[in-house]
């Protein structure tokens, strides 16, 4: 299979969202690596982008589309069975929500999506259960639209705070391509 795996600015979740990357790499998937402008520029003490980009890279076996002009042609040009975003900040749910495109992650998104073929969100977001949880109802309501399970990483601190849970994304990738949500959404 094809696959887009697109990387949003939610820096502390990289370590997962690579690993899972380089799962479906290892299974055999073909993938097509995309990079917000954040995501593929900002250092942090998470890591530096030129690192995340050199991981990325090497087990993609390909360069990261990481320009709006690059990502536009996914959709009805180069096209990809999935698209996942991994992780998906808040900032570019709502954006998704909105219809905004303005970072070659959301070009990728509205390209795919076009093409009504599915994508699936990995969400990691501070704000999921409070800001964005109304950008989380709008597109569960989307045609094509799937969401990777969801947990709250630290309810005591960051009660508002979720993330899917990584472990998770093969199976609702599988999910997905059937048409199906997998199920439960929010985990314990």
């Amino acid at each position: 299979m094809k696959i887009g795996f697109a990387f949003c600015g939610s820096f502390c979740t990289f370590a997962p969202a690579i690993a899972q990357l380089k799962h479906l790499a290892d299974i055999g998937h073909e993938l097509v690596p995309i990079m917000s402008f954040n995501a593929s520029s900002i250092d942090t003490r998470f890591g530096t982008a030129a690192d995340h980009i050199s991981k990325i890279e090497a087990i993609c076996g390909r360069s990261i589309i990481k320009t709006i002009e690059a990502a536009e042609p996914l959709g009805p040009r180069e096209k990809l069975d999935m698209l996942i975003i991994c992780p998906c900040t808040g900032n570019t749910l709502a954006k998704l929500a909105l219809g905004v495109t303005d970072t070659p992650v959301t070009m990728a998104a509205k390209a795919h999506l076009r093409c009504d073929r599915p994508l699936l969100i990995a969400l990691a977001t501070n704000d999921g259960l409070s800001a964005n949880l109304s950008n989380l109802n709008v597109m569960q309501k989307r045609k094509s639209v799937y969401f990777v399970p969801l947990i709250q990483d630290d309810p005591e601190h960051k009660p508002h705070s979720i993330v899917c849970s990584f472990d998770k994304l093969t199976d609702s990738l599988y999910a997905a391509l059937r048409g199906e949500q997998l199920r439960p959404l929010f985990l314990n």
